[in-house]
């Protein structure tokens, strides 16, 4: 497949990984040019798979857009590119935490993912993934030898099905969590792992597994 990933920081560095692994192709964009084709070149070194670099504005590439910016820069992102994202799945990664890093952005009776859905056409099909992971184990998509679990959420079942396979083929697991209104129990989950970095001093290398 091809997809779009909209941002190159660390948590597109981690995801682009883990398409290019699945032999998928992808196109990172960037407000910062330089900066995206800086991460280009450093994917190249480590994959051999397809991957370019653009600037913010430039076409979107392929059906799948995953936007991986922080919730704050969202809108501004959603807003620009409001027409090319009709008929697009748009993956939305964001944890909308507060300044204080002690709760959530967002109203309680709505999530991050909610909000963004509300701002993209119609028939633009909204999954939220990737927020409970951290970007440092995205680039070998396991942790202590256990795949990573990618939970998402999502009205739009062939949507899921798409982000899940891509998922799958990047070595990880994908849970399927339900419809969209449950973003906010994901987003919830992603503050309390954060929170957890800073008592328990996993520097951001842990993950959220199921087990059985």
């Amino acid at each position: 497949m091809q997809i779009t990933i909209l941002g190159a920081g660390n948590m597109s560095r981690g995801i682009a990984t883990r398409l290019l692994a699945g032999s998928h192709e992808v196109h990172i964009l960037d407000r910062d040019a330089g900066h995206a084709a800086t991460l280009v070149d450093e994917l190249r070194g480590v994959s051999e798979g397809r991957v370019s670099p653009g600037t913010l504005g430039d076409d979107l590439v392929g059906e799948i857009v995953i936007l991986a910016v922080p919730y704050v820069a969202a809108s501004r992102i959603v807003k620009e590119y409001y027409d090319r994202l009709a008929d697009k799945i748009l993956v939305d990664i964001t944890n909308p935490i507060n300044a204080t890093y002690d709760g959530l952005s967002v109203a309680a009776d709505t999530s991050a993912g909610q909000e963004i859905a509300k701002a993209t056409p119609e028939s633009t099909r909204v999954v939220k993934a990737f927020n409970t992971t951290f970007a440092g184990t995205l680039l070998s998509g396991e942790v202590a030898g256990h795949p990573l679990d990618v939970l998402l959420a999502g009205d739009d079942a062939d949507a899921k099905a798409t982000i899940a396979k891509l998922i799958e083929m990047g070595g990880m697991r994908a849970l399927d969590v339900g419809p969209l209104v449950r973003a906010r129990y994901l987003e919830g989950m992603g503050l309390v792992h954060i929170m957890l970095q800073f008592s328990m001093g996993t520097g951001f290398g842990s993950a959220v597994k199921i087990l059985s």
